[in-house]
């Protein structure tokens, strides 16, 4: 079985084919992809990866209904269309996938995976804001979470890495890219999360702004004048690494002005580094201790700066780097200095892996619509039907 893996990013659509062995025969990636209407990059790709036997989406948003993989029919596509508030630069975008691709491939089986599945099962405490208990009931406000994909293959990863099994190891999965976020995992589950019910909370990011004072927000709009919209804006577009240093937020830009002297730059950097070892150390108490590191995402798997002041500063949890190792490593590798009491490991993201599983599992023949999936698969559908309209 030839599967279709579609990531939406906010600009980008990266496209995998796993073989029956989750081998990739081809990807490509659109860096700048104009939307559902935009199908020449899709039928390129198409023409040289067919045949395809099932479409497997990454979609941010789940909704408090989706505790697993989903079909997708009109129904779910509706359903996550009004979502698009609380993931509003990625849930548009993967909808667009998924309409795109049902274009083009009308008759070939297609699941959603949710970014959000993974915290389905997040203790009570760790997922309720202290919020009014009947606003929470009336408008589902609980904190979702998002990265659920990359986070769950990296630990499983960064367990095979040092051998030992997920189940019996307490772990922070940091996903550092763009988008940001750290994860804790304890026994093979997310047991807390840095975002909340939108990706907007958190760490500092490229663009967005993590975590702020609600009172802030609040003041803003009673004395400044500004609008709900623009302060959307600002806090999802023109924040984080972006709004500090004055640069395009990438850190490759933020660490060439620093070095150039900007003194914006170097505080904006060390403004990412403090909240990330700050949250990282909060979700080593939700973890319930500190065995693994796992680092993974643009950032994460390419800034042996940002992997090496993180140790440096959750030195006293037992973590540190061989900087030997940590500067010349290449994909998944175990970076840890001799001797650390916590192992730090490098994890290439590979979200498409657990859509396929995902994908696979929904269409095995031995799952029945009325029957639950174990693992990551809360829940199960038959094989006959098509992908939307």
């Amino acid at each position: 079985m030839r599967l279709l893996i579609v990531n939406t990013g906010s600009s980008s659509l990266k496209l995998s084919l796993l073989d029956e062995r989750d081998r990739r025969v081809a990807e490509h990636t659109v860096q700048r992809w104009g939307g559902e209407d935009d199908l020449p990059p899709l039928e390129r790709f198409l023409q040289s990866a067919r045949p395809v036997d099932a479409v497997g989406h990454r979609v941010v948003h789940g909704g408090p209904r989706h505790r697993g993989p989903a079909r997708i029919d009109d129904a779910l596509v509706d359903e996550l269309e009004k979502l698009t508030d609380l993931a509003p630069l990625h849930q548009p975008r993967a909808l667009a996938g998924i309409r795109a691709v049902s274009r083009l491939l009308p008759d070939i089986p297609a699941v959603a995976s949710f970014d959000t599945a993974f915290r389905a099962g997040m203790p009570t405490a760790a997922a309720t804001y202290a919020l009014p208990a009947s606003w929470n009931a009336r408008w589902g406000l609980r904190r979702y979470g998002f990265h659920g994909l990359s986070h769950r293959y990296a630990s499983r990863r960064a367990a095979e890495i040092v051998g030992a099994p997920v189940e019996a190891l307490r772990m922070v999965s940091c996903h550092l890219g763009a988008g940001a976020s750290l994860c804790a995992v304890h026994g093979g589950h997310s047991v807390d999360t840095t975002m909340g019910f939108t990706p907007l909370t958190g760490l500092v990011m490229v663009t967005r702004c993590g975590s702020v004072d609600p009172g802030l927000v609040l003041w803003l709009l009673e004395h400044t004048g500004i609008s709900v919209a623009e302060l959307r804006d600002v806090l999802e577009h023109r924040s984080g690494l972006a709004g500090l240093s004055g640069t395009s937020g990438d850190l490759r830009d933020v660490l060439a002005a620093r070095d150039a002297g900007d003194g914006d730059a170097a505080l904006a950097f060390e403004v990412f580094v403090h909240r990330l070892a700050r949250e990282a150390a909060a979700m080593t108490v939700a973890a319930g201790g500190l065995d693994v590191l796992a680092i993974t995402g643009g950032i994460g798997e390419h800034s042996a700066l940002v992997r090496r002041e993180l140790a440096d500063r959750l030195a006293h949890l037992g973590v540190a780097v061989d900087d030997g190792h940590n500067d010349r490593v290449s994909g998944d590798s175990d970076v840890s200095a001799a001797g650390a009491a916590a192992r730090t490991v490098v994890v290439t993201a590979r979200e498409d892996l657990e859509v396929a599983s995902e994908l696979r599992a929904m269409l095995s023949p031995a799952v029945r619509s009325d029957q639950p999936v174990s693992g990551s698969t809360a829940a199960a559908t038959s094989t006959s039907f098509r992908s939307t309209p």
